[in-house]
């Protein structure tokens, strides 16, 4: 019995595997699909399965997307036979499963034939129809297949077996969600669907440049062509879909403050439907292919999100998610607002964002233009901020064992887990995306880098499993100079790397010397930071240690370009500042001189970059 268990579950991974695999390659076929469709001019295959006669031509700008395109398909029906074998063999009991599975199969091979049609020559007038029915049929396989996967990952409905006292249950459930609720997640489900596909009807040069103003299309109302009227219907669309996205959140925020799917969910469709809306704007203006792509990806990536939110109402008990202790007071409006800057960790990320600044300054040489900085040091404070408070999610049982920070917002019930990650989500989007539109493509990867290294990397994986935790992690604080350099130059060097360097090499004794102080709180959470496992003595002399390579590597700098000799006074007599802190920190014992070198490593970075900023302007002044 417990082998059969053992190999159910192990069934049940590989079968959500192959569904996640899946379901990426058709997000991934969409995007390449809404690329060639938006410019006939990259569509370098008129024939199929050949291009011109020819099984291969050279791989290039323009080869690509049609190669992708079809590649991705092969997998996709290679994919498909395995997947549609288990769902007979194992799930046909599972009409939840075996219908959407089936579904999917239909949609696909009905899309493939369409998609051959549509690679052959045809009349403009038809290929403007072919290729929203073609993205149509594309997201109905892709709901079928999230819809699947929820069902299988789904832990009320893995409990459930297929008898009829069960079934019944699942009926109760559903009968306890919020009627409102599921009008609205419905409704909006529905407006967004022909939105997307409106928007694919529209994604052709012919059409598009029928309306070129916003948000009004230009020219005399009575001059407007069938093209114009569908410019101005799909645009109406994005209206509705944006008010109901807006009335679908305030629901949910005022209903289910407990639920993470939910207000994760929720808070994520409405951030990147205005985020993908503000690209489509600038799209009108400009087409280049990574705007084209993005805009592409977040629009199927909010369907993606209504879905499972979709299917999340409708099927689960969102009630039996609450936990008292999650929440214990209601603060006003005023309190709210404060407790979500609370979130950000505003304190560290003012000091992200001096290295960001200094990152600008350094690498231009002089002022950069305010434009450029406000909206760096804007996306670079809600990445950090954002971070900040997923982090603070993800620590929130530690956090209540930890003397220094019960007080945060979630531990001490001023903001319930699921809106503390909502919000966190939130910022990080809205980050990637001005990033994007007012920055760059460079600065906006960067931006995504350091989230992802933070939150995944550091948050999740490093921080409870080795006592390296803060070595290693330290790569997440050390992008902010790099993303500020890449703002102005679009572009990373040498000296750039140096300035990573030195918060890498600082952030150890910095949070080392925070871990003597707060030994007692880490033992407690279990978190495995020097002090804890290797000792007072051995943390103490790694302060030192890695206090002289940071001193060392700052006054190496100027040789490579990087700092004359204002700088290097000023690190010097700095250098020496966090030496004797070091110092005392190894000779003597106690908690203050360590609280000191906690505190005064803050300073020292702050201090160091704006020494090297004056001395990068006072040079090419």
């Amino acid at each position: 019995m417990i082998v059969n268990l053992i190999n159910k579950f192990q069934l049940s991974k590989l079968y959500q595997s192959l569904l996640i695999i899946m379901i990426s390659l058709i997000f991934l076929l969409m995007i390449s699909g809404g690329i060639m469709s938006a410019d006939d001019s990259i569509r370098s295959c008129p024939d199929w399965p050949t291009c011109f006669g020819r099984w291969l031509l050279p791989l290039n700008s323009q080869t690509s997307p049609d190669y992708l395109h079809r590649f991705t398909t092969t997998i996709i029906a290679l994919f498909s036979i395995p997947l549609l074998l288990i769902t007979v063999k194992n799930y046909r009991k599972e009409y939840r499963v075996l219908i959407p599975v089936l579904l999917f199969t239909g949609m696909f091979i009905t899309q493939v034939l369409i998609g051959v049609l549509f690679t052959e020559p045809v009349k403009i007038s038809l290929r403007n129809w072919i290729s929203p029915v073609h993205f149509g049929l594309s997201l109905v396989s892709l709901a079928a297949l999230l819809s699947a996967l929820v069902f299988t990952i789904s832990p009320e409905i893995n409990k459930m077996k297929s008898t009829k006292i069960q079934y019944s249950s699942l009926l109760s459930i559903r009968e306890k969600i919020n009627k409102q609720s599921r009008i609205l997640i419905l409704l909006t489900s529905a407006v967004y669907l022909i939105l997307l596909i409106s928007g694919s009807a529209l994604s052709g040069k012919e059409i598009s440049n029928a309306c070129t103003g916003w948000p009004i299309c230009e020219g005399n109302l009575l001059f407007w062509n069938s093209y114009t009227w569908m410019n101005m219907g799909h645009r109406f669309v994005v209206l509705i879909s944006a008010v109901l996205l807006v009335i679908l959140n305030a629901h949910n925020w005022r209903n289910y403050k407990h639920s993470n799917v939910v207000l994760v969910a929720s808070t994520a469709s409405l951030v990147l439907f205005i985020s993908q809306a503000l690209l489509g704007v600038q799209m009108v203006v400009e087409l280049p292919t990574y705007l084209l792509v993005l805009h592409r990806a977040s629009a199927v990536t909010v369907f993606i999100t209504l879905v499972i939110l979709a299917y999340y109402l409708l099927t689960q008990d969102v009630a039996s998610e609450y936990n008292s202790s999650d929440i214990i007071t209601v603060p006003d409006f005023k309190s709210r607002i404060l407790n979500y800057i609370k979130l950000t960790k505003p304190v560290v990320v003012a000091l992200l964002l001096v290295t960001t600044f200094a990152g600008m300054v350094i690498a231009e040489g002089q002022w950069p233009s305010k434009t450029i900085v406000f909206w760096t040091l804007l996306g670079g404070f809600l990445a950090a901020g954002g971070s900040g408070a997923i982090n603070q999610y993800i620590d929130r049982i530690d956090d209540r064992k930890m003397q220094r920070t019960q007080k945060r917002p979630i531990p001490s019930g001023q903001v319930t887990p699921a809106e503390g990650l909502a919000f966190g989500t939130a910022a990080a989007i809205i980050s990637f995306f001005i990033m994007v539109a007012f920055v760059n493509v460079l600065a906006a990867l960067l931006t995504l880098v350091g989230i992802i290294y933070y939150v995944v990397f550091y948050s999740l994986i490093l921080k409870k499993s080795t006592v390296q935790n803060i070595v290693i992690g330290g790569g997440a604080g050390a992008i902010p100079p790099l993303v500020g350099w890449a703002a102005v130059t679009n572009g990373l060097n040498v000296p750039s790397l140096f300035l990573f360097a030195i918060i890498f090499v600082w952030t150890p004794p910095h949070f080392w010397a925070l871990a003597l102080v707060r030994r007692k709180d880490y033992a407690r959470a279990g978190v495995p930071m020097l002090p804890v496992i290797r000792g007072e003595k051995e943390t103490r002399w790694q302060i030192l240690i890695y206090t002289i390579e940071l001193v060392i590597l700052t006054l190496l700098m100027p040789l490579f370009g990087l700092g004359e000799s204002i700088y290097l006074i000023g690190a010097s007599l700095l250098g020496i500042w966090i030496l004797l802190t070091a110092w005392k920190v190894w000779s003597n014992e106690g908690n203050k001189v360590a609280w000191k070198m906690y505190r005064y490593s803050s300073m020292y970075l702050a201090f160091l970059f704006i020494v090297l900023m004056a001395d990068r302007l006072l040079l090419f002044n």
